[in-house]
């Protein structure tokens, strides 16, 4: 396994993500999908978004779009029962529980997220199904060993059988400077064989001089973000078996009926994609 430090003392925001005088990443995504668990200074910072690419509210309806696609496929096809969602943000239904169980009912999911509101949220809404079950871990991703060692995900998880890692809009949130390879690297040593890796990640591809805008949005209001090319976001499935059509533009990821209106590569901005750990 990568050994990987946890962020310093102070350095997690779970007690800050409290502070509503401040956007939050999660309030603003939840308002680009239509949502009601925003705050005005969210909508506001969501807005200079908008402002700088009209296409955010589409992007974030295809990126959870691909969510459900993948996790049906992964419950379906790949017969997979065990999910591990990291980077869960506000309830936004139908959720990745509600789309794994309804077609296997028996499936077993642990959220994580390392702010307290975005816990306090699922826990309320987020019910399994009798034969399944769901756990919720308050964690931080850069600390990948506090999530496989938490106790909810070891009465939830069983760790000797293939497990989803869910990462969808979650690693452009997480500049290099604080390691997501060595972190990604961590989680998937830490599942079997046969265990898969799905994520969704903003690139600058298709518009670089937009990004520039975008990031500085986030960035004035204190939110950490690095969007990343194709071929650095394929880094973070290097040993990964890709499933086709690999890692692509979400919209064309096993498309399902037609794309919603103004579905464009860069409107979008994000690639998408599942593999399989040999």
């Amino acid at each position: 396994m990568t050994d990987l430090d946890p962020p310093p003392a102070g350095d997690f925001d779970g007690a800050a993500d409290l502070d509503t005088a401040r956007p939050h990443a999660a309030r603003m995504y939840d308002y680009f999908l239509r949502g009601k668990d925003y705050y005005e200074v969210d909508r506001l910072a969501a807005a200079r978004v908008e402002a700088i690419a009209p296409g955010a509210r589409t992007a974030a309806t295809i990126n959870r779009l691909f969510m459900h696609r993948a996790t049906r496929w992964l419950a379906g096809e790949a017969g997979v029962r065990q999910f591990l969602d990291i980077g869960t943000g506000i309830p936004a239904s139908p959720n990745l529980h509600q789309v794994a169980q309804e077609t296997a009912p028996d499936a077993r999911v642990v959220y994580v997220d390392n702010d307290p509101v975005v816990l306090r949220h699922a826990e309320a809404l987020m019910h399994s199904t009798p034969e399944g079950r769901t756990a919720f871990v308050h964690a931080d991703f850069r600390d990948p060993r506090s999530i496989i060692e938490s106790a909810p995900l070891r009465r939830t998880l069983d760790l000797s059988r293939p497990v989803a890692l869910s990462l969808n809009a979650l690693l452009h949130f997480v500049p290099d400077t604080d390691r997501p390879y060595d972190a990604v690297r961590f989680l998937l040593d830490a599942l079997p064989s046969g265990s898969y890796l799905g994520l969704s990640h903003c690139t600058p591809d298709f518009d670089p001089e937009r990004w520039v805008e975008i990031l500085d949005v986030y960035h004035s209001n204190g939110i950490p973000g690095q969007v990343r090319s194709r071929d650095e976001i394929l880094r973070f499935f290097d040993g990964l078996d890709l499933v086709e059509p690999g890692v692509e533009v979400p919209h064309r990821w096993r498309p399902e009926g037609e794309p919603p209106e103004g579905a464009t590569d860069g409107a979008v901005s994000l690639y998408a994609g599942l593999a399989r750990k040999p």
